[in-house]
């Protein structure tokens, strides 16, 4: 019987004989998503878009991804308007993962990280309405809720961009939403391989930010089948965020390293205690589909269809999605079962 707190979020999209983009196709979720895609359907094309060489070669040469006659690894910026445009052409779905994602990085680097989350959203924007795209999902995050450091600010204007792009597609048609999910399990960056490297090399303690600390937890898998589920019923403008549990970064370090002591480091800059991905301000436009909450437009001036007008129902006014307030949370014996999942 499928766990009810790791959901496999069933996707139900044809994506034979189409193409399809991936900016920032070299990262974790990039490459998950590709290998995903690859395995499942026969696409026409599948771009992979990123500024990394390193990575594109370390692609090419992965037994994962040779042979497959349908891949093109374009080397480009989001940033470069003109190059995006180039790369778009004759592509039906577009999925926006790059970004400058470390928070401590952009808070020293605030320009760079305007640059690539906002500017690069709207230049993928303008260069998708430019060649017809059909569909466009964004990859955002739980900090763009209620942002208290830039990374998470950046991603609530690159949010705002990709919602309001459904104004200007005009008899284009072209659809732009948006997914907004937690912490990756596993995925560079991840608390997980710092504990696991650290336990590997003999640490006599674990560091822990507050004792208090909760996150919100996905697999990749799950935010692949996510995002494709999404880019299935997307209706343009949504901001789509899954029901997934949350667990104490303290319960966590405990279930890696039962005998580890840990060491109180305090909050980084830009840190949040716990997570948010959808706001009481948001209630108001929410709708509860089972599986998933979707922030609905609050103006829309294209044709859309409300999803209260089929299955969704609405949340209370009152409501708010936060790690520390969830109803689902990790055992030890599920945190193990998502590394498995992970491959960890």
């Amino acid at each position: 019987m499928p766990n009810p707190i790791i959901r496999p979020f069933d996707h139900d999209i044809d994506l034979n004989g189409q193409s399809i983009l991936v900016t920032g196709g070299t990262g974790s979720f990039g490459r998950h998503f590709i290998k995903h895609v690859l395995q499942h359907f026969k696409p026409k094309r599948l771009i992979i878009y990123s500024r990394d060489e390193l990575k594109q070669y370390e692609m090419q040469t992965d037994p994962a991804f040779m042979g497959h006659k349908c891949l093109r690894f374009f080397i480009g910026d989001v940033r470069d308007r003109a190059r995006l445009e180039s790369a778009l052409r004759e592509v039906d779905y577009v999925i926006h993962a790059a970004a400058l994602k470390q928070v401590p990085t952009a808070e020293y680097n605030p320009m760079e990280c305007i640059h690539t989350n906002v500017m690069g959203a709207e230049n993928v924007v303008q260069a998708s309405l430019a060649n017809g795209i059909k569909r466009v999902i964004a990859l955002s995050t739980d900090k763009a809720a209620n942002p208290i450091n830039l990374y998470g600010a950046s991603k609530l204007a690159s949010d705002k961009i990709f919602v309001a792009a459904n104004h200007l597609s005009g008899s284009i048609g072209t659809r732009f939403s948006v997914v907004r999910y937690g912490n990756v399990v596993g995925s560079r960056g991840s608390v997980v391989p710092l504990f696991q490297r650290l336990v590997a090399e003999g640490v006599t303690e674990l560091p822990i930010t507050d004792i208090r600390m909760t996150r919100f937890w996905i697999t990749l898998e799950q935010g692949v089948n996510f995002v494709l589920s999404s880019l299935a019923i997307m209706r343009g403008g949504e901001v789509f965020i899954p029901k997934i549990p949350s667990m104490r970064v303290v319960d966590l370090a405990t279930a890696l390293a039962p005998n580890t002591p840990h060491k109180v480091v305090g909050i980084r800059p830009g840190e949040k205690l716990h997570e948010v991905m959808i706001t009481e301000d948001d209630a108001r436009n929410t709708v509860d589909l089972d599986d998933r909450y979707v922030i609905e437009p609050t103006v829309v001036e294209w044709s859309r269809r409300s999803f209260l007008l089929d299955d969704g129902k609405p949340v209370d006014e009152a409501f708010s999605y936060t790690s520390d307030s969830n109803t689902e949370w990790l055992d030890r014996e599920n945190l193990f079962t998502m590394l498995a999942q992970s491959g960890k």
